[in-house]
């Protein structure tokens, strides 16, 4: 273990820790790329996935009484979220997943890029009863093929006129499940060895405390700067998911 592959891990693990704590999700679109270059695939996607459950509890902690106020709004996205994950598995081989991620990614940018400097954000007030269940399923559905749960709910969640307490229990709430999901799926698959327990020694304690500084930054932000922070993030994925495929 030489002085450059902790650096990299640490500095992992501190880009994934302060966005988990900031927006309650994007830990892997941050910290993936330091991850890669000292770890395998798998093992960089194992610990990021870790690290992110992890560093989401303090997240959870954060919007505990407004998970519980909504939790019938939550159950709206988790549960056919959960759902559609093992639905993306069966249709993995089925779909070219490369072409799904451009798609995404397009949507991604086209939004984001739309939005992020305009000074009015969008807004969605009362939209059909039959929507969130179905974001939630698609964020699954996606995660199973794709690795992309989070595109849509960042997406739809940046819309909706909440509270931003509001806006993270759901967001948070639906990738902690998504990523506890994947977390066990890979610990079947043997992915948790010596080398990636011994990453997690390193990059643990960095996210967690760097993700308490990312909530300290979230509970300074209005609700709106909350929401334009989930539409620049809705930018940066379609912009990293683009060019993770060209490249």
């Amino acid at each position: 273990m030489n002085m450059e592959y902790i650096l990299y891990l640490v500095l992992g693990a501190a880009a994934g820790g302060f966005i988990n704590g900031l927006a309650g999700t994007g830990t892997a679109l941050f910290a993936l790329g330091f991850y890669l270059v000292a770890l395998e695939p798998v093992t960089a996607v194992a610990i990021v996935a870790a690290m992110a459950v992890l560093a989401g509890i303090q997240g959870l902690w954060e919007v505990r009484s407004d998970i519980l106020i909504q939790r019938a709004r939550v159950l709206r996205f988790v549960v056919p979220g959960l759902c559609g994950v093992p639905v993306g598995l069966l249709l993995l081989g089925l779909v070219e997943t490369s072409v799904l991620r451009l798609i995404v990614a397009a949507l991604l940018i086209i939004y984001g890029g739309y939005f992020a400097f305009r000074a009015n954000l969008p807004t969605l007030t009362q939209p059909k009863a039959w929507v969130e269940p179905t974001v939630g399923l698609a964020g699954g559905v996606l995660g199973g093929m794709a690795g992309l749960s989070g595109a849509l709910p960042t997406l739809w969640l940046s819309l909706r006129p909440w509270p931003k307490a509001q806006i993270r229990a759901v967001l948070q709430s639906f990738n902690m499940v998504i990523l506890i999901t994947t977390v066990v799926l890979l610990l079947f698959r043997g992915a948790y060895d010596a080398a990636a327990l011994k990453a997690l020694l390193i990059t643990v304690p960095t996210g967690l405390i760097a993700a308490q500084i990312g909530l300290m930054v979230f509970r300074r932000l209005s609700t709106d700067g909350f929401r334009r922070l989930l539409v620049v993030m809705s930018l940066l994925m379609g912009l990293g998911l683009l060019l993770s495929e060209v490249l």
